[in-house]
């Protein structure tokens, strides 16, 4: 049986890389991304462009992966979301919470408003209205289930990053979400985890960068003991491990794949 994933965030960065990883194992892929610009953040974000190159370029056979465009704010939007991934293919085995944002570059009180509620609303609002639309559909699959839901995190939910103080309080409640989750999903056959990438090489850390006032996201490289940027497909492949089965020992975690950022 083919397995079925919904990835946000799938235009770009992580959550493309994401899409590819579970196409190149053969997953069907409902890969959802907002594809548009917010007007409360003054940088681009992934674009219909994007997503369509994403799908063209993942392959894996006619439909298998296939673009919506939705907005992870939008409970309703998150629900349309699954039951097409469910009418499409018949079920859903896994949800990948990759849609982020960050804002800032400035300390708390100077941070305007709409920006830092489009941070807490994407960041950790979007992965809350997935699980609530993603979570009744991997019970429906019959048991013995092996349903995987995943949230990216960040090295921000255990770092206090200054002027990055919303992006920093979302991905510290994305942690915290994936414990409770876990307990409450108990011997269900469906996990939960999270994984908190380091200084990944995507256009939010290019963003980071301009909010710093650094020359280029390469700057970041020397906090890291490897010494480099991480490249969004090695993200994607622990990603792609815990959407398995395999990975069913696991639950509650949040696993860094931060090149040491943590130590």
């Amino acid at each position: 049986m083919t397995r079925v994933a919904l990835v946000t965030g799938a235009a770009r960065g992580i959550g493309a890389a994401t899409v590819m990883a579970l196409a190149g194992q053969g997953w069907a892929v409902l890969a959802v991304d907002l594809a548009a610009d917010d007007p409360s953040l003054p940088y681009p974000m992934g674009s219909a462009s994007d997503l369509a190159a994403v799908v063209r370029d993942a392959g894996s056979g006619p439909g298998m992966i296939v673009a919506h465009v939705a907005d992870v704010r939008d409970p309703e939007a998150m629900r349309r979301a699954v039951a097409e991934a469910e009418d499409r293919w018949g079920g859903l085995d896994a949800a990948v919470a990759a849609a982020g944002v960050i804002g800032g570059g400035a300390p708390l009180w100077e941070v305007p408003q709409e920006q830092e509620k489009t941070v807490l609303e994407v960041d950790l609002g979007g992965v809350i209205n997935l699980a609530r639309a993603a979570v009744p559909a991997l019970l429906r699959r019959p048991e013995p289930r092996s349903g995987r839901f995943l949230a990216v995190a960040s090295a921000a939910a255990t770092r206090g990053l200054p002027l990055l103080a919303a992006y920093c309080a979302a991905k510290a409640g994305v942690v915290g979400l994936i414990r409770a989750l876990a307990v409450e999903l108990g011997d269900s056959g469906v996990t939960a985890n999270a994984i908190s990438p380091g200084s990944t090489d995507t256009p939010i850390l290019a963003e980071s960068a301009r909010l710093y006032g650094l020359p280029a996201a390469e700057a970041f490289a020397p906090q890291q003991p490897q010494r480099r940027l991480l490249d969004p497909d090695e993200i994607a492949a622990v990603l792609a491990f815990l959407a398995g089965p395999s990975s069913g020992a696991m639950t509650g975690a949040n696993v860094p794949v931060d090149g040491g950022l943590a130590l």
